[in-house]
């Protein structure tokens, strides 16, 4: 058994010096949450009113755990440390063992000194208690908690493919169906979020894990709040900030527009808004001015279009049809929203 909270500095550096090669990265549900299979919907309203009647009950489900967290449920002689993950300012992520159930788990560990120094311990509490009390297929599951008395531990499921960021530098640029297929489980991933009141603030590749089926995984919700009406923080990444966070304005419909700056990335290579100093990149997120390269087609320009809307007032999952007006976009026209979600 590796000793806890050492021999770990040394590696944490070195993960925390490669991500730093990039400078901007900065109960069971039923299948209902799907509003629409596009081209095969006689019941469309019938379909959509099973929508809403999940979404109320997985919110109760959720106020319960938000309500009653558990706190301790392991300890951390019930896992062998098996190698590290990856490392961040306040602590490191290492693949674990369980010792009962031999099943492997990736746990994140907090540093208690630098949580509070850094002024963090808030933002850790926060995401602790979101990550407990969440419960959807493509968001990334808590299974234990614990800490002592030097560190905080999360111990949340192993999910072995890695980041979307690594996936998509190697092969530079996703053909459209499969980008299509990671953005619409953003989009169910996002619809459930955001009927329990949350905004995720974070959205981009390097917070995508992919599991080994090939689907995805949202982590990282560092930045989340649970907001009813706008909130004004500045949070994110800059490439992936929305026009209302930089211009100050408040905010609520920031992941529809984070949602289109990863489609195109996925879809492109690159992201929209880019340069490199933030100042420059603040100025074109502002102007809304997107160009597309030859290869994009014409239905994914115009979602696009309708994502990346600086006018909130027009934007894609902001109006009065809600994520509606994203599901029956023509460019999700061959996804079973339904098959999507059972991962068939």
């Amino acid at each position: 058994m590796v000793a806890w909270g050492k021999g770990c500095d040394d590696a944490a550096n070195a993960a925390s010096s490669r991500r730093c090669q990039r400078h901007r990265r900065g109960r069971e549900i039923p299948p209902h949450v799907a509003t629409t299979t596009m081209g095969n919907a006689p019941a469309k309203k019938d379909t959509e009113q099973e929508a809403k009647e999940f979404l109320a009950r997985a919110k109760e489900d959720f106020l319960y755990r938000w309500e009653h967290p558990v706190q301790n449920t392991a300890s951390s002689d019930q896992f062998e440390l098996l190698k590290m993950l990856g490392a961040d300012s306040f602590g490191w992520v290492v693949l674990v063992r369980h010792g009962e159930s031999g099943g492997h788990y990736a746990m994140k560990i907090l540093n208690k000194q630098k949580v509070v120094k850094l002024k963090q311990v808030e933002q850790v509490l926060n995401e602790k208690h979101i990550l407990q009390a969440i419960d959807f297929p493509f968001l990334v599951k808590l299974q234990f908690s614990f800490r002592d008395n030097s560190n905080l531990y999360l111990v949340m499921e192993y999910v072995p493919g890695g980041e979307m960021f690594s996936h998509l530098r190697r092969v530079g640029r996703f053909r459209e169906p499969h980008a299509c297929f990671y953005a619409a489980q953003i989009v169910l991933a996002f619809q459930y979020l955001h009927s329990l009141d949350f905004i995720h603030c974070d959205l981009k590749p390097e917070n995508l894990l992919i599991d080994e089926q090939g689907y995805l995984r949202v982590t990282d919700f560092s930045f989340a709040k649970r907001v009813r009406g706008r909130t004004w923080t500045l949070c994110g990444t800059p490439e992936y900030l929305a026009p209302e966070i930089i211009l100050n304005k408040g905010y609520k419909a920031v992941d529809w527009w984070a949602l289109g700056v990863l489609t195109y990335e996925m879809a492109v290579g690159f992201p929209p808004f880019h340069d490199d100093q933030a100042v420059q990149i603040y100025q074109k997120i502002v102007s809304g001015k997107v160009q597309f390269p030859s290869h994009v087609s014409s239905d994914l320009k115009d979602l696009l279009r309708n994502l990346l809307q600086v006018d909130l007032s027009k934007r894609f999952a902001n109006l009065w049809n809600g994520v509606s007006d994203i599901k029956n976009h023509k460019w999700f026209a061959t996804t079973n929203w339904i098959a999507i979600y059972e991962k068939k």
